[in-house]
């Protein structure tokens, strides 16, 4: 079999919308021929009582390895310091960011629509060819 790359990312995702966090692993998980190390923290070993500082510092950690930053582009995302904060220090870094479109979704927040190298659909073919696409 051939060696599959292994990609390092990070999604982006607000914890109390850790339900389409939760899908876009599975999505990931399921697509086939595809190899991923997450970076990013889930709900349930998240950060309790962090200053603010400690939390951008833990963001960083996660951040700075990766080779692709996904974001989950729901409205939510439009009023979310920490991911704008999130978006910010990729684009700081160079990291390329790929947005995704929740299903059902009618509008997506400018504020991915601006950072992302690359916007797909909600689905697990499309986020796995995205991360392919802008993935050095």
């Amino acid at each position: 079999m051939p060696y599959l790359h292994n990609y390092r990312l990070f999604i982006s995702h607000a914890w109390r919308y850790s339900e389409r966090y939760q899908r876009a692993i599975t999505f990931i998980n399921a697509a086939p021929n595809f190899s991923w190390t997450n970076y990013s923290v889930p709900e349930d070993k998240k950060f309790e009582k962090m200053s603010r500082q400690a939390l951008e510092e833990e963001l960083r950690q996660q951040i700075r390895p990766v080779q692709c930053v996904v974001v989950l582009a729901g409205m939510y995302a439009a009023h979310s310091d920490w991911i704008q904060f999130e978006i910010d220090y990729a684009q700081s870094l160079k990291k390329p960011i790929l947005g995704v479109v929740p299903w059902g979704a009618e509008r997506t927040p400018l504020i991915v629509q601006l950072a992302a190298n690359k916007m797909v659909g909600w689905n697990a073919a499309s986020i796995v060819s995205g991360i392919r696409e802008i993935t050095p």
